[in-house]
């Protein structure tokens, strides 16, 4: 059930490969740009020598013409280089976060065990945008690469000595750059981690803020989150600090460099070696060099970065599936014949089910979490240790996830709604055109309506917030209803309504199946009033079948039984 493996710097390579013509193109026009800067001081020179030194007017109007020209040239190479480059850093980080994506929505599932929300939505901003900025570094570094050696064989044509000069020590300076950018990576690393998990515990307490401020642990959800974020705080200042140190170093090897370039040029100026526009000429160089210089140093700290974020990015899209992904899967016209045989999961030990076509099927679970477990389960969202489940006499192995959550759809306890509107989530999993009012009626979301200012156009905000918990049930359990799926796996639809609603909502689901033949409903719960409209139920107590009859027959059979569902 493993993934590709993919590699941090495979990822940093297909997203450079994948802009390759905007790279190029800002790469050539950056280029341009470098080389023209390179000649402003050379034409300044030139000017100097033939129009300055001789009192040449007409040839200094000529001289300064051409370098207004050249001013005009470098001005819009850079302009549209930078274009091309942005370009590409969008189109890279873009393209990434679209992968990202499809792998967290893949149908076996697995990128999101053991990583909050808030981590994949930093994956998915911060990281996906310094790895796509590695494109537009890579730009910038051609280019000053570009003016480096332009200028060094300008120097060279001025003086052998100051071209070698720089020829020999910008090599030095970009691996020492190259090296000092190593303990930024590193830390880098460990500050995009500690702000991803931050950002999911921010997001994970504000999601459950209701709960909180119910059960009076607001200030141990602040104690937690403020401990979280000093130890993000402390990473993010290591990282700068390496930065800082990283930008201080470089700066400072630059800032040697360019003065024996400059002592060197001087003392050869002072010699007759070189004549005064040349002089100026190398002196400008010079100057120069520290442009390129320093954006060859960004390059360095901007590779370190995009290549510690690469590698998280690179472990998402490596997760192992949560599920395996098969072959394709028997459409809507499914019968939808549904088998678990022997099934071990998460407590559970050797169960079985078989619904019948058209059966409501009740299943009692003593254990919560044994619940949560067949939930997760039959929603392909885990496998089984052992024991098997099969969809039309075939292994769901065999079939892929997604066609098999269209036949079986399991509608968790916990289920979110959208932004939206209270008719937008029902009508969310529903086939076009469906009428969605007999679904409503039956989930008891038709009162709800009736209740709301704005009716079925009212907005229900993010995850439903706008909503009380059993409005939110409600909607959840309408979605699910108008989606009339082959098979409909429902746990504990009604935990947070009232009695004489939820029996409403028991009568109303049992008549809503009833209409399509050959529907089959599982319900997973122990509430008396969904079970009594059950044909029959599947008592499980301790992790293993008990009996399976009527309810009425198990409230009289086991003692067990009705404490745990009559109590």
């Amino acid at each position: 059930m493993r993934t590709t493996e993919v590699s941090g710097r495979q990822v940093l390579w297909r997203a450079v490969a994948g802009q390759r013509r905007n790279v190029a193109v800002a790469a050539v026009l950056g280029a341009v740009h470098q080389a023209a800067e390179v000649f402003v001081p050379v034409l300044i020179g030139v000017v100097v020598d033939r129009a300055v030194a001789t009192g040449d007017g007409d040839g200094m109007v000529r001289w300064l013409l051409v370098l207004a020209l050249v001013y005009v040239g470098l001005s819009l190479s850079f302009r549209l280089g930078a274009r091309a480059g942005e370009r590409a850093a969008e189109r890279s980080a873009h393209g990434l976060r679209i992968r990202l994506v499809d792998r967290v929505l893949a149908p076996g599932g697995g990128a999101d065990e053991g990583r909050l929300p808030g981590v994949l939505a930093s994956v998915a901003t911060e990281d996906t945008r310094r790895v796509g900025a590695v494109s537009m570094a890579m730009t910038l570094g051609i280019g000053a690469a570009m003016g480096l050696l332009v200028g060094a064989v300008v120097l060279l044509r001025i003086s052998p000595a100051l071209g070698l000069l720089v020829l020999l020590g910008v090599p030095v300076i970009l691996v020492l750059g190259h090296y000092l950018s190593k303990p930024l990576e590193r830390r880098s690393a460990a500050e995009q981690e500690r702000a991803a998990h931050a950002s999911g515990v921010a997001a994970d307490l504000v999601a459950g803020l209701r709960v909180l401020k119910g059960i009076g642990a607001v200030p141990a959800a602040v104690g937690r989150y403020r401990d979280t974020s000093q130890a993000s705080l402390a990473a993010t200042l290591r990282a700068a600090r390496a930065e800082a140190w990283q930008n201080g170093l470089t700066t400072g090897l630059i800032g040697v460099f360019i003065a024996v370039v400059a002592l060197v040029g001087g003392r050869l100026a002072a010699e007759g070696d070189v004549g005064l526009g040349e002089l100026v000429a190398a002196v400008g160089l010079a100057l120069f060099l520290i442009s390129p210089l320093q954006t060859l140093a960004w390059v360095n700290a901007e590779l370190a970065q995009g290549r510690a974020s690469a590698a998280r990015i690179a472990e998402v899209l490596s997760s192992p599936h949560a599920v395996p992904v098969g072959g394709p899967v028997p459409g809507r016209a499914s019968g939808g014949v549904l088998r678990l045989r022997d099934v071990h999961v998460g407590g559970l030990r050797g169960f079985d089910l078989e619904p019948l076509p058209g059966e409501v099927l009740g299943v009692a679970v003593t254990d919560p979490a044994h619940a949560v477990a067949l939930v997760r389960c039959l929603g392909r969202e885990t496998e089984p240790e052992a024991g098997g489940i099969e969809l039309d006499g075939v292994s769901v192995t065999a079939l892929d996830p997604a066609g098999v959550r269209r036949v079986v759809l399991v509608a968790a306890h916990d289920a979110d709604l959208f932004d939206g509107t209270v008719a937008e989530n029902i009508m969310a999993g529903a086939p076009a055109e469906t009428d969605i009012t007999a679904a409503m009626a039956a989930a008891g979301a038709d009162e709800l309506v009736h209740s709301l200012p704005e009716g079925a156009g009212q907005q229900v905000g993010e995850r439903g917030r706008f909503l009380s918990g059993g409005q939110r049930q409600r909607v959840a359990l309408a979605r699910a209803l108008a989606a009339d799926p082959p098979v409909l796996v429902l746990h504990d639809p009604t935990t947070a309504v009232d009695t004489v609603t939820e029996a409403r909502i028991a009568t109303g689901l049992r008549a809503l199946r009833a209409e399509q033949p050959g529907r089959v409903t599982v319900l997973i719960t122990t509430s008396p009033a969904l079970l009594a409209v059950t044909d029959r139920v599947v008592w499980v107590d301790g992790g293993r079948t008990v009996d399976t009859a009527p309810h009425d027959e198990l409230v009289q059979r086991h003692s067990s039984y009705r404490s745990a569902v009559l109590a």
